[in-house]
């Protein structure tokens, strides 16, 4: 089992930035990939970005490319999301995922994703 717990989630003006923050703990070594999705109200839930445990290669959806980064600190099994110019449309609930099957680094659909955190909320203000 690995839990997930994510932070840093808040209320900020459309063109500001957040980062969001996603600790690991349990059985953090059978992580392959870590992720980042998001749900708005009434949407299914959506890949947002992934990164590799191992080499450190990432992912993003085409609706955040150029203005999120994710990034991981392997020593303290913690993966961030560094949000920047951020619009109303990017409010939502953020959820942190990981897997231990390493071609799912490649998977959009959140099913096939192992592990969730409880999510953190985003609200982008216009």
């Amino acid at each position: 089992q690995v839990q997930l717990v994510e932070s840093g989630g808040g209320l900020v003006q459309a063109g500001g930035s957040l980062r969001l923050s996603c600790a690991a703990s349990g059985r953090t070594f059978s992580i392959s990939a870590m992720g980042w999705f998001r749900q708005a109200p009434g949407k299914e839930r959506e890949f947002v970005a992934a990164i590799r445990r191992t080499g450190g290669t990432t992912r993003y959806a085409d609706s955040v490319k150029g203005r999120f980064t994710i990034s991981a600190d392997n020593a303290k099994n913690t993966v961030y999301l560094q949000t920047n110019s951020l619009k109303p449309e990017d409010t939502a609930v953020y959820f942190c995922a990981s897997t231990y099957v390493g071609d799912r680094f490649y998977v959009n659909a959140p099913p096939q994703w192992d592990f969730w955190g409880q999510g953190t909320q985003v609200t982008v203000s216009s």
